[in-house]
């Protein structure tokens, strides 16, 4: 679909435009779960679904894990299947690729199962942490642990069926998702109730209450106890099978890129159709760029923003951490320096996104100061260069951006942006045009002059 090195053309003029994007890849991936996990009393169907690798996979892995997934994408209907447990199948062997949110989803959905499975990916995934789940798994009585004894994938999990409390604990320090994998099956304890603990501070919490409205939407029943969650399995499995339709978000992490390309061109750009009460944290980017000097008008139509001159800021992204790479992007074009802040945790992610953002800011000619947890961005004149995307699809959509104002910007490997987004760059074609609102698909490169 795409060529191994894409070069972005700078706009010919600041774009006037509304862009639709897909649906939420953090809502779709928990939705598929809540779903299949409903699927042992009932169907449910899922509207609006994102289809990229990372939502692929998982439905592959619910499929290997005995589920009846019937995929039209973008709608995903999961059917009533037989049994005496919430997973269907003994055993199974899934590939996760580099999704992070399957690894953790799946991983404690299979504790629900009655057998030994298995979870792999790619060689970035057996680099990332995933031992803090696994001794929560082990603290509600499921054999579970790292292949290679290096807490990090392949995982093995080997369950009875059966969920033993009072409780267990989790840290809340490396990824939120950890968490949410937990909550997801916690109304499936034979514990009444059921005690998770979270030890230290909870990075990307936006998240986790993601995961608590949508399960309240499934009929799951929780309380607050201090530095945790008390669940009551009677109450929660009493009311867990109530929804028949499910309806995704739009993507707001992926909108942010095209607000910073409003931001960061002068122009005015449209994500329709984001709700006002939208389950995800990430819609706050908007809220970063109007403290740089954008207007953000909010209403029944969607979110629009319209540039201006830009000022640098100092801001803690910790609660919407995957917007980190975008507005390192509008950074450059600020007036001033701009310091991110407590975001050490998205050093587990795809790739070390601090360390790679400032190698490829600096390559672009930015002056970068790296932290431990941030970075700090000093505008300086930009070049044109190759960037290196380190199969990150967030780093080649964010320093696309920069492409849209400076000459000679190339993506390597731009195809990784099908992770969660296959049709990034057709849509970014979509701010060379006027007006109309209509989704443009295909692919296609980027010709014109600085604006």
């Amino acid at each position: 679909m795409y060529p191994d090195r894409l070069e972005i053309v700078p706009l010919t003029k600041p774009p006037q435009t509304t862009v639709r994007v897909p649906g939420s890849k953090s809502i779709t991936n928990r939705a598929l779960v809540l779903a299949a996990l409903q699927s042992w009393m009932r169907d449910c169907t899922l509207l609006g679904v994102l289809q990229s690798e990372d939502t692929e996979v998982m439905v592959q892995g619910l499929r290997q894990l005995g589920f009846r997934v019937n995929a039209e994408w973008p709608t995903v209907r999961l059917e009533q299947h037989e049994g005496d447990l919430p997973v269907p199948a003994p055993s199974a062997d899934i590939f996760v690729a580099n999704s992070g949110t399957t690894m953790r989803f799946l991983a404690a959905l299979c504790a629900l199962g009655r057998g030994r499975y298995r979870l792999d990916g790619i060689s970035r995934m057996r680099e990332r942490p995933i031992e803090d789940l696994l001794t929560a798994l082990r603290g509600m009585g499921v054999k579970a642990y790292s292949e290679y004894g290096n807490g990090c994938p392949p995982v093995i999990v080997e369950s009875d069926g059966c969920l033993r409390g009072p409780g267990t604990r989790v840290r809340g320090d490396i990824s939120s998702q950890f968490l949410s994998a937990l909550l997801m099956i916690a109304p499936f304890t034979d514990a009444t109730p059921l005690q998770i603990f979270v030890d230290g501070p909870l990075v990307s919490k936006p998240y986790v209450e993601m995961t608590l409205a949508m399960m309240s939407h499934w009929g799951a029943i929780w309380r607050v106890p201090p530095n945790g969650y008390e669940f009551s399995a009677v109450e929660s499995m009493a009311n867990f099978v109530r929804v028949d339709r499910y309806t995704i978000e739009p993507d707001a992490s992926a909108a942010s890129y095209f607000f910073a390309a409003g931001a960061l061109t002068g122009g005015c750009v449209t994500v329709p159709d984001i709700p006002k009460k939208s389950l995800q944290g990430d819609v706050r980017f908007i809220e970063v760029l109007e403290k740089m000097g954008c207007t953000i008008i909010r209403d029944d139509s969607g979110i629009t923003v319209r540039g201006g001159p830009l000022h640098g800021i100092d801001v803690d992204m910790n609660d919407i951490s995957d917007t980190v790479m975008t507005l390192a992007a509008v950074a450059c074009f600020a007036e001033g320096p701009t310091t991110i802040r407590n975001v050490a945790h998205i050093r587990h992610k795809e790739t070390d996104r601090l360390a790679a953002l400032a190698a490829e800011l600096r390559r672009v000619g930015a002056e970068v100061t790296e932290f431990a947890d941030g970075l700090t961005i000093t505008p300086r004149p930009l070049h044109g260069a190759e960037i290196e995307t380190y199969n990150d699809h967030r780093m080649a959509m964010s320093m696309a951006l920069i492409g849209l104002r400076v000459p000679g910007i190339v993506i390597k490997n731009p195809g990784c942006v099908a992770k969660t987004y296959p049709h990034f760059f057709a849509d970014l074609e979509r701010l060379r045009e006027e007006g109309s609102p209509q989704r443009h698909e295909g692919h296609k490169g980027y010709k014109g002059e600085k604006p």
